[in-house]
């Protein structure tokens, strides 16, 4: 069904047209607001619809059901979000942890896809059609700038970039009657760049949408500022142990089951393996979060005073442009810092092959601490002008700081950048 369809049910809600075809936007509904109970003890007791009496979450692995008959089939068939129909349709194990999400974003419900992307492209491929238009900020992962600036464009879908980090930037670039998306990512990958979730929230007329990964639910609740729709990449923190690929989109459940039925025939069907190891990670999300956030302050802070780096990262830091703002809206800075290597690509290329206990890779949230040079990785299909315009020096690393002790992984940091110092 499109998404017209829903207006005689759902009278708060309003046509905009865009390009070629009409499309409905929701704009009055209130956005629920969360209990009092808190995040750690939500991240243990939410998605348990699967257990019964079990306190582990089964794995059903089956891709499909059996019906009693036609009036049963049909009924599983055309249900929404059944779950002992067909695994493409939804499945018991991964509607456990769509719950679980929904409760920790303080959502109506979640739906999850087989990725971060796979969350993402179909959120924009559901709500966007030929003639639509997207706002989103220039500060955003690679993989979603392809995405922005490949398919869309093929699709005839126009995007306008903005620096999100300005005041009103998102709103002056909205065109009333045609931006159906106003898209943003916030700490931005890689240098934790932020975006007040508040002035996103009152846009009004497009949906706004915050891909939270780097947050996690834990460290900020972007619908409890009024923005529609949150997407993570449950690969990285939600799971937290590098065994998962698994994305997920919470907001208002009725605009989700429309995100769904797209998504039935888009194909990005989420592991029900895949969905319990992220639902075991949420158990320990709080406390692995919380060391891991700790440590990242102390690291950051030994980085920053470093003859060797030229500057450092995280939004912890009083010395962060937009330090205030996440002190507001987070409730923790986060897992991930980057920082400048003093010497440029040379000086960063020594850093990579010096460090003992740092492994180096470019996913980020688990238990190991991670180090990526993200010009030549996560970002490496921006070409050098576009390196420079997000910032992203050839001497940037990005760490995802682990569960080792900050000790052991500031001396880590600290010989390597020794080295190169000594060796010069």
């Amino acid at each position: 069904m499109l998404l017209a369809g829903y207006l005689h049910e759902h009278p708060e809600w309003r046509f905009l047209a865009a390009g070629s075809g009409t499309y409905c936007l929701c704009v009055t509904k209130d956005h629920p607001t969360p209990g009092e109970q808190q995040p750690a003890t939500t991240a243990i007791t939410a998605g348990r619809s699967a257990n019964g009496t079990s306190l582990a979450t089964p794995l059903w692995a089956s891709s499909t059901w059996v019906s009693t008959g036609l009036v049963d089939a049909r009924r599983r068939a055309t249900g929404r979000r059944s779950t002992e129909f067909y695994s493409r349709y939804a499945n018991p194990t991964v509607r456990a942890f769509e719950e679980a999400i929904a409760a920790l974003e303080g959502a109506e419900d979640a739906v999850a896809y087989s990725s971060g992307m796979g969350a993402l492209t179909t959120t924009i491929l559901a709500l966007c059609s030929s003639g639509s238009h997207i706002v989103a900020q220039h500060q955003l992962y690679a993989g979603t700038l392809a995405f922005l600036q490949g398919p869309c464009a093929r699709f005839g879908i126009d995007v306008t970039f903005v620096d999100g980090t300005k005041p009103g930037a998102f709103a002056a670039a909205v065109q009333p009657g045609r931006t159906m998306l106003v898209l943003a990512e916030t700490p931005s990958n890689p240098l934790l760049e932020l975006i007040d979730l508040d002035e996103l929230g009152a846009i009004k007329g497009p949906f706004t949408v915050v891909d939270s990964t780097f947050a996690t639910p834990l460290g900020q609740q972007p619908i409890k500022h009024g923005v529609d729709l949150v997407i993570h990449s449950a690969t990285k923190g939600i799971d937290g142990h590098n065994d998962a690929t698994l994305g997920v989109i919470a907001g208002e459940r009725d605009l989700l089951d429309e995100i769904w039925g797209y998504g039935v025939l888009h194909g990005a069907t989420p592991s029900p393996a895949d969905a319990l190891n992220a639902l075991r990670g949420i158990r320990t999300l709080a406390v692995r979060t919380a060391h891991q956030s700790k440590s990242a302050m102390q690291i950051s802070t030994a980085l920053a005073a470093h003859p060797e780096v030229r500057a450092a990262h995280y939004p912890g830091l009083i010395s962060h442009p937009q330090y205030e703002l996440g002190q507001r809206q987070m409730r923790s800075s986060g897992t991930v810092l980057a920082f400048e290597a003093a010497g440029g690509l040379e000086h960063a290329t020594s850093v990579l092959d010096r460090v003992r206990l740092v492994r180096v890779a470019t996913s980020l949230g688990g238990p190991e601490t991670l180090m990526c040079h993200p010009a030549t990785s996560t970002h490496s299909s921006l070409t050098a002008e576009e390196l420079a315009d997000a910032g992203i020096t050839p001497g940037l690393l990005r760490v995802s700081v682990g569960l080792e002790d900050p000790t052991d992984l500031i001396a880590d940091f600290t010989q390597a950048l020794e080295r190169v110092t000594t060796s010069a």
